[in-house]
């Protein structure tokens, strides 16, 4: 704002979106980022759907991940109640060109596929970059999914290989991830201990990690186009396959922005957010972070009890990112509250709509530290909606659009209104412009209303509501999609699932809001057949949760079962998902206890 002569944020704002190439210019010269060959522009096309991003230009973007100190600290990290480690920029880089070299010592080249199944451990952000510097293309995969979601990745991805780990250890206990992997028809694997010792020999074909790395020293960058994709990352749509969207070179440049702007992110800030490589703020971590000169702060364990709240405060954690059933698990149980937390200068909040009541309880953990809500996607490489801490905060609503970035809210006629549907203006360093398994026209842009910019809008599909003094509120999504636990699933995905339990006809699933705001609760509504009718309603609930655990994901957490006779539908057969929302919380004030 001084470089400008700008005295409010609602300023800096409406010139980011205004000079947008004067805007992403001055962003790319304050990350750092290195280029072999410099771009001859910002953008050179006035298509707002497929915009050429810096044209002309040679990079990678893993050679301005290691522009600090080489001695400084790139990864802080605790093994359960273990010793506090450290691993320097220095040491990351060198792991990164190890896994490099030794890829290609195995014969993987170029523009290869090569998927990661693992959980957030300093050699996983080392395989992460390792794989993006030698020209290949990383396929993320959450390590939470059963074995025919980890096969429909594998194959959309078409992986060579896969790195993964025997197992992991939470709260003590082995949960199995290598043999997933193998149920899963996966390529040949590079196995990694997750304990002491190896758990189980592997599969013919397959390799330990001490046998794949083989090679030391420095290792040249593969040096590439703007839009050569690093990164094939997966969400959820309207259908029951998965998205498959490609990062480029370009989007870690949203994913550092956005760290450096909103949530802040100076050199030597220590960074923790517990997330996985399968979704998009695992890499957003690992570039926000390290493009800002920080260090990422890791915890191998479940971010829920005493441990972690230890390890917040020894770490020297100064931005933490949270999902906020996280935050509700902490504030029931009481486990952070014996901790000194205030290093913490700010937290960030994504992957589900908060509750104020809840933030407010987390700021006092760190003397009102503010929270910056972050809204946006994997298809944006970071968010389109979040805060700033320059501006007034109030609990679980966002403060600003994000920089560089603007957007409209509409009703369902296509009028401008302050509570409706969010369409987003491109164009915007981080938007996608493709998919690898879908069209990317039809899923953003088709019938999205016009008339209102020269470019054509794009869907998101998130309801927000403006509210005064600048403030905006989620209030989750407008289609087919649910976040549930910081995840964004398709109710298709889980009704594919459901639907093949003996005795249920066909099913619904619909995210419902608490009263009060919150995190969605996962309510399945059931059509069940004759032979069904008089189950006991608790039984079928406890067989669907076992379903989804064996079959999608245990993370997925069914809140309650309700059976209907019928599911609404309109005339082209859609389940109306608002009259069954609506009809289960009239159930809730009958007090009629839901089956």
């Amino acid at each position: 704002m001084r470089e400008l002569g700008l005295t409010t944020h609602e300023e800096l704002h409406a010139w980011s979106v205004r000079e947008r190439m004067d805007f992403w210019a001055r962003t790319i010269n304050r990350l750092g980022i290195r280029f072999q060959t410099k771009p001859s522009g910002i953008m050179n096309t006035t298509d707002s759907e497929t915009p050429d991003w810096l044209p002309g230009a040679k990079f990678n973007i893993v050679d301005s991940c290691f522009t600090a100190d080489p001695e400084s600290v790139a990864i802080r990290f605790r093994k359960g109640d273990g010793p506090l480690r450290e691993w320097s920029v220095r040491k990351l880089e060198d792991m990164a060109n190890r896994v490099a070299g030794s890829l290609v010592h195995k014969g993987f080249r170029p523009q290869d596929a090569l998927a990661i199944d693992m959980p957030m451990t300093p050699e996983s952000i080392a395989i992460y970059l390792g794989i993006i510097r030698m020209g290949a293309t990383v396929i993320s995969i959450a390590d939470s999914f059963a074995p025919d979601e980890i096969h429909v990745r594998l194959e959309t991805g078409k992986a060579k290989a896969v790195f993964t780990q025997d197992l992991i250890l939470r709260d003590g206990i082995p949960l199995p991830l290598y043999e997933k992997v193998v149920a899963a028809n996966a390529p040949p694997a590079i196995v990694l201990v997750g304990g002491e010792t190896m758990s189980a020999p592997l599969r013919a074909g397959d390799t330990s990690w001490e046998q794949f790395l083989v090679k030391e020293g420095a290792y040249e960058s593969f040096i590439g186009a703007p839009s050569d994709t690093i990164n094939v990352l997966f969400s959820s749509g309207t259908t029951g396959d998965p998205k498959a969207i490609p990062w480029t070179h370009i989007t870690p440049i949203r994913s550092a922005a956005d760290g450096h702007y909103h949530q802040d992110i100076h050199p030597g800030d220590v960074v923790a957010w517990p997330t996985n490589l399968g979704w998009m703020m695992g890499p957003w971590l690992i570039f926000a972070s390290l493009i800002n000169r920080a260090t990422i702060a890791l915890f191998d364990e479940a971010p829920t009890g005493k441990l972690f709240g230890a390890f917040v405060r020894d770490a020297g954690v100064t931005m933490l990112g949270v999902v906020p059933s996280m935050v509700r698990a902490w504030k029931d149980s009481g486990c952070i509250e014996d901790f000194d937390w205030s290093g913490i200068r700010v937290f960030s909040s994504t992957g589900e709509a908060s509750n104020a009541i809840d933030m407010l309880y987390l700021m006092e953990q760190a003397g009102n530290a503010p929270v910056i809500e972050y809204c946006g996607g994997t298809e944006i490489g970071g968010a389109y909606i979040t805060g700033t801490v320059v501006r007034p905060s109030s609990p679980a609503t966002f403060n600003t659009l994000a920089l560089g970035i603007d957007a409209i809210i509409l009703d369902e006629d296509g009028t401008p209104t302050d509570n409706g549907e969010l369409f987003l203006i491109p164009p915007s360093i981080g938007l996608s412009n493709r998919l690898l398994n879908r069209d990317h026209h039809q899923a953003y842009f088709e019938n999205t209303p016009t008339g209102f910019f020269d470019n054509p809008l794009r869907r998101h599909g998130d309801h927000i509501e403006r509210l005064a003094k600048g403030h905006y509120r989620a209030h989750g999504r407008v289609d087919d999609t649910m976040n549930i636990g910081g995840i964004k699933v398709s109710s298709i995905e889980i009704e594919r699932v459901m639907n093949r339990l003996p005795g249920v006809r066909e099913t619904a699933a619909i995210g419902v809001s608490p009263a009060k705001g919150g995190p969605s609760k996962l309510v399945i509504i059931a059509v069940r057949d004759n032979s069904t009718r008089q189950k006991n309603p608790e039984e079928l609930k406890i067989q669907m949760q076992h379903r989804m655990s064996q079959e999608l994901n245990p993370l997925f957490k069914i809140h309650d079962v309700m059976t209907t006779e019928t599911l609404p539908r309109t005339a082209s057969n859609k389940i109306m998902r608002r009259t069954l929302r609506a009809k289960y919380r009239e159930q809730l004030s009958a007090r009629i206890t839901p089956a």
